[in-house]
This record gives structure tokens, C-alpha cells and sequence, in this order.
């Protein structure tokens, strides 16, 4: 039941939808005043507070709070938070409708793997996309980076994916904010290069069981850790039954192997990628549509998209 202190802030809080700020910090102190202030902010308002971030940044923050504030943020574990991009992108979601009509802040720290092409994209897709994912949500977002160890190109794509950078003295609109759509759409045009390894191949077929089947084998031969052969056999079902009864109604699944990683193509020979956004919008459980890319972000560790590939061609990474 809420409470008539709740409801109080409740009606203080106006209905602000999803908000999403950059914090571009350089030293502890700009961290302290531009963060510190909101957290304390949120929590006089009641708003469910999470913390999930580096143990540096996580303490530096925590101290300044004070113990008793401190003890009312919830700190979750910043490797599992923020372990890949579709799965971070369902736990916000998940926080979002669990603590409905209370409003969420969620201080985070993104990973932005500088040396990795793919991972750093991925997290940057998942940074825009957010905007459009959670649209829906009571949820605002601090997103934290310590500018010290970033370069520039890194910087500015931050700016393309947050709406708003927020400083110790005020808000101010990001001029490089690009829409999600228009800043997705880039990627999805983008050709993926070709397997880089020897790949076992099959087809998509209508039958999805024996498809299941036939993909475990081909699993088991490439070497796929057992521990992550479940998952991958899902997400090619997944991916298969949109091809089958969505796309272009034939494909065909490539697998292999490089260093750490576990790859799987999936194209639709016939399919057309509409929207830039697929597999970013949670899956409505009463639509027929959506739910197998929703559900393949989260089995992957990093899914990419494109639509330049004489079809539409996803590509799934696991680690193993």
C-alpha cells in the first residue's frame, strides 16, 4: 500500500518519462558535485535509486552520500549490470516496471571498450536505443565516463547518444544528440565482414524442431562450450521461426569460431530490415512480432544487424 508520504512525492514528481544524462567527469570532485547532488535529490523524493558502477567511482560517490544515504541506494554488482548490452537493457526495464508508479534513477558506468570495434559499437547502440526502448518508463539515467581515458572520436559519440550532458552547474543540450533511428540506421546499412574462420553451414528449414536438432550437432562439432550451447540453440530457433513465418521464408545459419568467441550468422535470404531499432523494444508478450530478436539480445553477449547483406543478416557473439 502507498503510503500518504508517497503519494505526496509521487504527485510532487511530475510524470517526467525516460531521461537520459551524460556525466563527463575528469576528476573525483567533478564526479562528487555533479552526481551527489541528484542521488540526495532522488532519494528525498523516494525514487528507487540504483548505483552500478566501478569500485572507484562507486566509492568516491558513497562516501560523499554519507552512511545513512548511502545504506537507501541499492549498489548493484557493475560487472553483472552492465554484462552485455541486451541483457543490461532488460534488467532497466524490468527495474522500471517492477517499481511502477515510483520513479527509478539508475547511476551507471557504462563499459566503453576502446580497444574492441565491436563491443564499443554495441555498447553505443545500446546507449542510443535507449531513448526509444524506454520511452514508456519512469526512469531516468546518469550515465558516467571518466574522460581521463577516453579519446575524443569516444567522447563525441557519447554526445551523439545522450540527449542531455550534465555539468556541477546545469543541464545543457547535447549539440551532437543524434536521434536513435537516424543513428542506428548507420550501423544497420553497415556490410559485416565475412566469417573469419572456417564456418559449418545448414539450412533454415520450416520444420524447427529438427532445425533444433540438426544446430545442436553442428554446436557440439564446432566446440561450443556446453555452457552456452542452450542459449545459442535458442536464439537460432528464435531467429529461424522469424525467417520462417516473418521474413523471406528461407535462410541459411552459418557457425564458427575465432579466439574467445563463439560466432553464428543468421540470414534471411528475403528479409527487409524496416527498423534500425529491431530486438531494442521489449517484446510485447500478446503480439506475435518482436519477441524473437528481444529475447536473442539477451541469450547473445553482442547481437549486430545488417541489411546489406542480399537480405537481412544477424550476427550473434558469445563468449567461450
Amino acid at each position: 500500500m502507498t503510503s500518504h508520504v508517497e503519494s505526496a512525492r509521487l504527485d510532487r514528481d511530475d510524470l517526467r518519462g525516460f531521461e537520459h544524462h551524460a556525466v563527463l567527469f575528469d576528476s573525483a570532485e567533478h564526479l562528487r558535485r555533479t552526481v551527489v547532488p541528484r542521488l540526495r535529490s532522488a532519494l528525498e523524493r523516494g525514487e528507487h535509486t540504483v548505483l552500478a558502477a566501478s569500485d572507484s567511482t562507486r566509492d568516491v560517490l558513497l562516501a560523499e552520500l554519507g552512511a545513512a544515504d548511502a545504506a537507501r541506494v541499492h549498489v548493484a554488482g557493475h560487472a553483472g549490470f552492465y554484462d552485455a548490452p541486451g541483457r543490461t537493457l532488460a534488467v532497466l526495464h524490468r527495474r522500471a516496471r517492477a517499481e511502477h508508479p515510483r520513479r527509478v534513477l539508475v547511476v551507471g558506468e557504462p563499459p566503453l571498450p576502446v580497444s574492441e570495434p565491436m563491443p564499443l559499437r554495441e555498447w553505443h547502440r545500446l546507449d542510443s536505443a535507449l531513448g526509444a526502448a524506454l520511452a514508456e518508463t519512469r526512469l531516468g539515467m546518469l550515465c558516467l565516463h571518466d574522460t581521463r581515458g577516453l579519446p575524443e572520436v569516444v567522447l563525441r559519440t557519447v554526445r551523439r547518444t545522450h540527449p542531455v550532458l550534465l555539468t556541477p552547474e546545469r543541464e545543457v543540450a547535447s549539440p551532437d544528440y543524434t536521434d536513435p533511428a537516424v543513428f542506428n540506421a548507420a550501423d544497420v546499412r553497415r556490410p559485416l565482414p565475412a566469417p573469419s574462420g572456417a564456418a559449418l553451414r545448414m539450412a533454415i528449414t520450416a520444420d524447427l524442431g529438427a532445425l533444433r536438432g540438426r544446430f545442436a550437432e553442428l554446436a557440439a562439432d564446432a566446440a561450443v562450450p556446453r555452457e552456452r550451447r542452450d542459449d545459442l540453440v535458442l536464439a537460432v530457433n528464435e531467429l529461424a521461426a522469424n525467417v520462417v513465418e516473418h521474413g523471406g521464408g528461407s535462410g541459411t545459419v552459418a557457425l564458427w569460431r575465432r579466439p574467445g568467441w563463439v560466432v553464428c550468422d543468421v540470414l534471411d535470404h528475403g528479409g527487409e530490415l524496416r527498423d534500425p531499432l529491431s530486438g531494442y523494444h521489449p517484446a510485447d508478450p500478446y503480439s506475435p512480432r518482436g519477441y524473437g530478436l528481444w529475447i536473442t539480445r539477451q541469450l547473445c553477449d553482442f547481437m549486430e544487424i545488417s541489411a546489406a547483406a542480399g537480405g537481412t543478416l544477424i550476427r550473434l557473439h558469445l563468449r567461450g
